[in-house]
């Protein structure tokens, strides 16, 4: 069997995952073994996993968050006064289910640098989309959505 075409193909058909994970399995001697609906089974979960891994890439750049920062990231040693409880609440998202929006100021914004940037992570990492913006962009940012009547009140 001709490797070269068939990855091609997979290629052509916008399916890269699966493109890779054949060539991987062709080159595999261990996967010699294995029946049609176990390769099948890797070459959809391969697929599956570089898709769902371009659809959070895609919202992380969306989201410009500021700083790589994830939810372990946070301090909750340092002494800033943060409500631990308040912030497993945050992580849970369920503001965002809600749908609320959140603007953090105080302890937690200061509690590690990236701390809001942990949280917009978290957000995109459970398949929500974030946009991470600084109050002195964001009201002038308003303003101007006011002012072109894409928002009332």
């Amino acid at each position: 069997m001709l490797i070269h075409p068939t990855v091609d193909q997979l290629t052509a058909l916008g399916l890269k995952g699966m493109a890779h994970a054949f060539a991987e399995l062709q080159e595999n001697r261990a996967a010699a073994g294995l029946g049609h609906a176990e390769w099948l089974a890797l070459l959809l979960d391969r697929e599956a996993t570089e898709r769902a891994n371009r659809r959070l890439t895609a919202r992380l750049r969306h989201a410009r968050l500021r700083q790589r920062a994830t939810i372990e990231d946070i301090d909750y040693r340092a002494p800033r006064g943060l409500d631990r409880s308040l912030i497993q609440k945050l992580i849970a998202g369920d503001w965002i289910a809600a749908p609320q929006n959140l603007i953090i100021e105080g302890p937690l914004a200061s509690a590690s640098p990236g701390s809001p940037c942990a949280l917009g992570n978290k957000a995109c990492r459970d398949n929500h989309s974030v946009l991470y913006q600084r109050v002195p962009k964001l009201f002038p940012d308003l303003a101007l959505i006011r002012g072109d009547g894409a928002i009332h009140g």
